[in-house]
Parts: structure tokens; sequence; C-alpha cells
């Protein structure tokens, strides 16, 4: 396991300053099956965070996503849960990528970001979820 806890479970940013990353901070203090995390935005324009908290099921189904997002799909990751949702699509309306951040069951913003994604990003995030899920899951599950 090593002694770095993972954190990023998503990093998306380009050179515009635009991000959208998915932080883990910790087990959650009220549900022992859960990790405590946020969703920060920053853009030059406009940046916020939104807390949520992610079950077991809420990491392998972002698995899935990335399995559809490799075979050329867009994807909407938490949409039917309580709390954000975040939308990956390829080509966007401004024909590159975009992530839509939606927090409807809280502040009932919507957040469009573009982001010219790197070469090799879903394999970074596949890694990224691996190592998460290597440290978090016993703990989880313990």
């Amino acid at each position: 396991m090593g002694d770095i806890v993972p954190r990023e479970l998503i990093s998306l940013a380009d050179d515009e300053g635009n991000s959208v990353t998915v932080d883990v901070l910790g087990r959650s203090p009220t549900w022992s099956g859960g990790l405590d995390a946020e969703i920060v935005v920053a853009t030059p324009f406009v940046s916020g965070r939104c807390h949520l908290v992610l079950s077991v099921s809420k990491l392998r189904s972002w698995s899935d996503a990335l399995n559809r997002l490799d075979a050329g799909e867009d994807v909407a990751w938490m949409e039917m849960s309580r709390g954000a949702s975040i939308s990956i699509r390829l080509i966007g309306e401004r024909d590159c990528p975009e992530v839509v951040v939606e927090d409807e069951s809280g502040s009932m913003v919507t957040v469009r970001v573009p982001i010219a994604l790197p070469d090799g990003w879903i394999a970074d995030h596949r890694r990224r979820l691996h190592q998460l899920m290597e440290h978090w899951v016993p703990v989880l599950s313990a």
C-alpha cells in the first residue's frame, strides 16, 4: 500500500486554467462505507466546490465510465444518485471536450468547463482509480 494515500480520483486540467478535480478527503465520519470527497471546479471565470460521499459502487461505476469514454462514448457519472454528478462529453459545445458538473439537489447550479484533455488521460485515470481502490476498499470493508 505504501505511505502515500491516494487523493485525486479525477484530475482534468488544461493550459488555459480550466480544471475539474475530485479529491478524496478521507473516510466519511458519518458513514463507515463511504469516503468524504469534493468536486473542485476552477476556471479563470468561475470556481467552486461541492461535497460528496463516494462508495465502492460509485468507484466501480467510475471504472465503467472510463471504459465507455475509452470506447468513444460520452458519460454521466453519479447521475442517478443524490448529490452532484459529472458528465464528460468528448466533443462539447465548443468542439472540444467538456466536463459538466451539476448540483441539482444542492445549489441547483450547473457548470460547463471546456478542457483540452491530454493524450493518455484515460489510462492515467485508470491508474488513479486502481491506486485509490487498492488503498481504500480494504479500509471501507473492515
